[in-house]
Parts: structure tokens; C-alpha cells; sequence
């Protein structure tokens, strides 16, 4: 890893928001005005061995309630705030979302919003066939576009020697770069100059399997507008000396300034050599002054393309080989050269604007990177497990809790069932889709006298759905196609509803991640696949 002799670790600009405070609803709706000007860049190379899946990750299940993929909620997502971008401007600003075909005044610009996906040589094709299977999830085709992210040679030993496959002595080893490649990929593809001819002013970059991350991105949109920031790192709550990246502000001796991603076993020793004997440590809050790097970045386009042009986005490299003994000289295995997308403010100069935005975990964080094996360690020695497991249960938990803060009677998680060895909260499955609400001020416009049991399952599709009064003590779900509007007043259902039952070995291989099946015994269903105005019951 890169060396920080000389520099001092400090606190960077950055603001923590709670979400659905006063101050977040302020900030959300600067940012769903921003959404309009936005692209997004979608970092999908990797493969889900590490997670025991042989497919592609952005294919797996999100949730099983409705076992929509990583790559279709994301699609979906960025549709949903299309829509609202391009929908009755006036009638959100008066604190509807217009999307019940409320009058108003137009956007300024109907053009569609840009993703960009990074693929490797692993899962480009793979990528491809998911979005010519569906149908691009709804989205045009000309609105998506893959960049193949190519490998490097790799290297044999401290003298740079490349090394050759097994197989084959006149055939160079190769390995994929890191996420870094990302930014030249973006400039080399012209994508940048196209979005900038385009009028467009943000580009967020996020993870392959953070079904989170859209929940947080207009308050973090508002922030970067607000406080003009070039750069800004989606952050969540830290513990001290926890193992994840910090941002810091990292101060040189001759004076010049950087805010970067600071691995957690680099910045206790840094902070003990320079300005705290105890290193890194909690402060009144219960954290580390140093937020967590969770990897979603939002650049501003202007500079970020200018900077690009200067260095073709070219990121910094580093080497982190595993040496065969002592002598530390030759690798144990062909090491690559990295290169990480979050080290891009390395190239900028000390004026640039750089900061974050915090946001707690359960409205903008649940990863889906472990094995079940791996997880079920890191649950034995209570750490996160960020499972199939946990990133389903999380997934309906921040639906849940959204509900409760828009005032819906919805029951706390409770730990009453195991899955592949882990024990871990789960309350009333509930799944919003991203066409019920963009932001937290529209998902409060559509909640009113809203009562789950604890073991139910509530899932809502469609901008037109009304939750005005409804009580669900089983599984109920709605689905409103595009100009449906629905409002829920009076209903109440009870049924046997849904349960969530353990794996057996042998079970299929998604089954096997997650650890459990969803047997459907009863449902209350209404679909809503014709434009009009209904009402239930």
C-alpha cells in the first residue's frame, strides 16, 4: 500500500445526515432537482466466486419476494427518478411527486439519465445477455452502455519480472487492474464528452450489490451542491480502528493537502506518529471522527472531465504481493498491479473541494460480498456478514423502517430463525419498489394509517399506490402498472401468508447462499395492469 510518510491525518470537511430529518428533506429535494443532470456509473467486473455464485453478481436475487436482480432494481431506480425529472416539476415542489397526473411546470430537460456499467472479460458478455434477456429492465438501449475494463500483466518478484502462464511459457499472465480503470475508461470511451455536450453536471459511481445506495443519493446529491464539492464519499458511521477505509485529510509537510480513503491499518499508526498517542478512537458520538468508505462517489462533471483530459485518468498504482519467505524478494503467487477508484483525489490539486457525506448504514449500506462460510465466521466473532443472508433481511429491514418514520405501526426485527449457521434480525418482509417513491418527502405523501404484523409480507409496485389505511397480518401485494393510481383505504387483510424456511444441502445455488426458501401459502394479490383510478377494498 502507499506510504504517508510525512503527512498528518486530520478530520475533512463533510457533513453526517440523519435521515428524515428536516435538514435531510432540505437537502433531498436540492438533489432531486440535481437528478435530472445526473449519470451513473455502475462498477460491475468482478465475478461472485468470493460469494460461492458462479454467475455474474449483479444477477443475483436482491430478495426473494420478488426476486428481482441487483442490476434490475438499480436499472429501475434510475428510471423512477427519470420520471420524476421529467414529470410535473411544480407539483413536487408543492410536496407531491406529480406522478398521479398532477398539472405543473415541465423539467428543463427531458433527456434521459445516462448508466454506464464496467465489465471485464469475465462478465461482459454475461452483463449483455442480462439486459437482452429483459429487455434492458424498461430502459432504452442507447441509455446503457458497457465499458470492458481489460487485465494487466502480472509480476513474478521486487524486480518487476512478468510472469508467463502455467499452461504456456510464451503467453503473459494476466489479472484484472482494479476499479480504477474505471476513470480512463470513461474518458477513453468519450462517454464524459458526451454527457457534458448533454448539459449533465454529476456522475455517481456505486458498487455492484449495494441494493441500498439509491436511498441516500439525493441527500448526497444535495450535499455536493451545497457545499460545491468536486468529489464527495458516500460514508457510513465508523467504529475506531474498525476494519474498513476512513476519509482523511491528510496534510504534507511542505503544506500540500489531499482528502483520500485511508486504510483502518494505516491510519491508527499515522495518527500515533503524528497528532494522537491512542491513534484512532471513538469520539462523544460512540464513533471515529473518520468515516467509513463505503466506495459510492459523486464527482462533478466540469472538473472531473477537465482533470481527466490532463491526465487520460490515469490512477496511481500500487503493488500488494504475498512473498514466498522471508527474504520478502519473489511472490508466492503472480502478483498484479491495482489501481482504486476512490484514490482519483490523489490527482487533484490541495484547492480542490473534496468532502463526504454520512449517512447510517441501514438506509445506505448493506454489501453482498461473503460466502456463507466466510459470513457465518464473521458472525461467530460478531462482526457484519454482509451474506445473501443479511443483505435480503437488510433489504425489507429499510423498508420497514422507512414506513415506521413515515408513521406506519410496523414491529421492530426480532431474532427467531437461523439461517446457514446465523441468526439474524428479521422483521415484516417489506418491499418497496423504486417507482413508489424517489424520496423520503413523496414516500410520506403516500403512508398513511399503515399496520403490519410481524411476521407479514408487503410488497408495493408503482407510483400510484396510496397507502392510506391498511392492515396486513399476512402477505399482501400491489402492483400498479404506469398511470394506475390506487388508493388503499380500508382494507385489511389476514391470511397464512409467506415463510421463510432453511435449506436442506443440495438445494439449489441461490437457495444455498440465502439459506432459506420463501414458501408462498397465501397471498391477497391486485394487480393493476390498465391505466385509471381505483380503490381498495
Amino acid at each position: 500500500f502507499p506510504s504517508f510518510e510525512g503527512w498528518t491525518p486530520s478530520v475533512p470537511t463533510g457533513k453526517t445526515v440523519e435521515y428524515g430529518s428536516a435538514a435531510h428533506e432540505i437537502l433531498e429535494k436540492i438533489g432531486m432537482r440535481e437528478t435530472a443532470e445526473t449519470c451513473f456509473v455502475l462498477v460491475a467486473g468482478g465475478l461472485g466466486e468470493r460469494l460461492g455464485y458462479s454467475g455474474i453478481k449483479v444477477a443475483l436475487p436482491v430478495e426473494r419476494a420478488t426476486n428481482a436482480c441487483y442490476l434490475e432494481l438499480y436499472v429501475k431506480n434510475i428510471l423512477a427518478m427519470e420520471k420524476r425529472a421529467e414529470g410535473a416539476e411544480g407539483a413536487t415542489n408543492a410536496g407531491g411527486c406529480g406522478c398521479f397526473g398532477g398539472g405543473g411546470a415541465k423539467a428543463k430537460s427531458s433527456t434521459k439519465i445516462p448508466l454506464a456499467i464496467m465489465t471485464s472479460e469475465d462478465t461482459h458478455a454475461l452483463t449483455l445477455d442480462l439486459l437482452e434477456r429483459n429487455d434492458y429492465f424498461g430502459a432504452s438501449r442507447d441509455q446503457i452502455t458497457l465499458m470492458k475494463q481489460e487485465k494487466v500483466p502480472c509480476l513474478m518478484d521486487n524486480d518487476a519480472r512478468l510472469a508467463v502462464k502455467d499452461d504456456d511459457p510464451y503467453k503473459l499472465a494476466l489479472k484484472p487492474h482494479g476499479h480504477g480503470d474505471v476513470h480512463s475508461l470513461l474518458h477513453t470511451s468519450g462517454l464524459l464528452s458526451k454527457w457534458m455536450s448533454q448539459g449533465k453536471k454529476w456522475v455517481v459511481f456505486f458498487q455492484d450489490t449495494n441494493s441500498l445506495v439509491f436511498r441516500v443519493i439525493p441527500g448526497a446529491l444535495g450535499v455536493s451542491k451545497t457545499m460545491n464539492l468536486e468529489f464527495n464519499s458516500l460514508c457510513v458511521p465508523r467504529k475506531a480502528k474498525e476494519a474498513v477505509g476512513a476519509i482523511s485529510l491528510l496534510t504534507h509537510e511542505d503544506g500540500r493537502k489531499m482528502t483520500i480513503n485511508v486504510e483502518y491499518n494505516q491510519l491508527d499508526p499515522l495518527l500515533r506518529a503524528t497528532t494522537n498517542p491512542e491513534g484512532d478512537v471513538n469520539d462523544a458520538t460512540g464513533f471515529s471522527p473518520f468515516p467509513g468508505n463505503i466506495n459510492q462517489l459523486i464527482v462533478s462533471l466540469p472538473e472531473y472531465a477537465k482533470q481527466l483530459k490532463k491526465t487520460g485518468g490515469a490512477i496511481e498504482e500500487f503493488v500488494n504481493p504475498k512473498y514466498k519467505d522471508e527474504t520478502k524478494t519473489a511472490f508466492k503467487s503472480p502478483t498484479r498491479l491495482e489501481c482504486m477508484m476512490q484514490d482519483y483525489p490523489k490527482s487533484l490539486g490541495s484547492k480542490a473541494k473534496v468532502g463526504f457525506t454520512v449517512f447510517a448504514n441501514w438506509i445506505g449500506y448493506s454489501p453482498v460480498k461473503n460466502s456463507p462460510a466466510d459470513g457465518l465466521a464473521k458472525f461467530k466473532s460478531n462482526g457484519p456478514t454482509h451474506t445473501a443472508t443479511s443483505g435480503e433481511f437488510e433489504f425489507y429491514e429499510s423498508c420497514a423502517n422507512l414506513l415506521r418514520l413515515a408513521g406506519a405501526d410496523v414491529p421492530a426485527a426480532a431474532v427467531d430463525a437461523e439461517f446457514n449457521g446465523m441468526k439474524l434480525p428479521m422483521g415484516p418482509r417489506v418491499v418497496l419498489g423504486p417507482d413508489v417513491a424517489t424520496s423520503f418527502d413523496e414516500l410520506k405523501s403516500k403512508v398513511g394509517a399503515v399496520k403490519l404484523g410481524a411476521k407479514s409480507a408487503l410488497v408495493v409496485e408503482g407510483s400510484g399506490v396510496n397507502l392510506k389505511n391498511v392492515e396486513v397480518d399476512g402477505a399482501l401485494v400491489i402492483k400498479a402498472c404506469e398511470g394506475a393510481e390506487v388508493i388503499v383505504d380500508g382494507l385489511k387483510v389476514t391470511n397464512k401468508g409467506w415463510q421463510w424456511k432453511p435449506t436442506g444441502k443440495g438445494a439449489p445455488e441461490v437457495d444455498a447462499l440465502a439459506g432459506f426458501v420463501v414458501k408462498k401459502n397465501e397471498t391477497a394479490e391486485y394487480v393493476f395492469d390498465k391505466p385509471g383510478k381505483y380503490t381498495l377494498p
